[in-house]
């Protein structure tokens, strides 16, 4: 199974484009919200089915603040991260999904990518492909792939 999580595109689409051009045969993709309405035109890009949350930048939208998903053996919670203020730090996120029993949790906010497993999860950022802040700020997405015994393996991807 193929998974490619994106976040942050904010009503632009050329890097994402790019990436489903690239990445084939998806299974599933999970968008961590700032489609700023344009989630639609996402799901029909994709190609695959859609899992997708609001993110701060959502206005009036009707998204779900934040989904659990099971993939494979995998329980996942899909947030934006901001209500968990992820800015400051990924501890109160990690804590959240810890109590609730989830082995990923999946966020975006602060267009940095980040893959880091704590208290037994494993939290996963796949920063922008539109407005990446982390150094070198080149556009990212991640991928969650699952092998044939069921294990999961995640990755940053970045477009020059």
């Amino acid at each position: 199974m193929k998974v490619l999580i994106v976040s942050d595109t904010h009503k632009h689409h050329e890097n994402l484009i790019r990436v489903l051009e690239r990445e084939q045969n998806l299974d599933l993709m999970i968008h961590l919200g700032d489609a700023e309405g344009y989630e639609d035109d996402i799901a029909d890009m994709a190609g695959c089915p859609l899992e997708i949350v609001a993110g701060n930048n959502d206005f009036f939208s009707t998204l779900p603040r934040e989904k659990v998903l099971q993939i494979g053996k995998y329980k996942v919670l899909i947030t934006h991260g901001h209500y968990y203020y992820v800015s400051s730090g990924v501890e109160d996120i990690i804590r959240d999904a810890a109590g609730r029993g989830m082995d990923v949790v999946m966020f975006g906010h602060t267009h940095r990518p980040l893959i880091e497993r704590m208290k037994g999860v494993i939290a996963l950022n796949p920063g922008s492909l539109t407005y990446p802040r982390q150094e070198g700020k080149k556009p990212s997405y991640a991928l969650m792939e699952i092998d044939k015994k069921g294990e999961a393996h995640f990755a940053i991807e970045y477009l020059e």
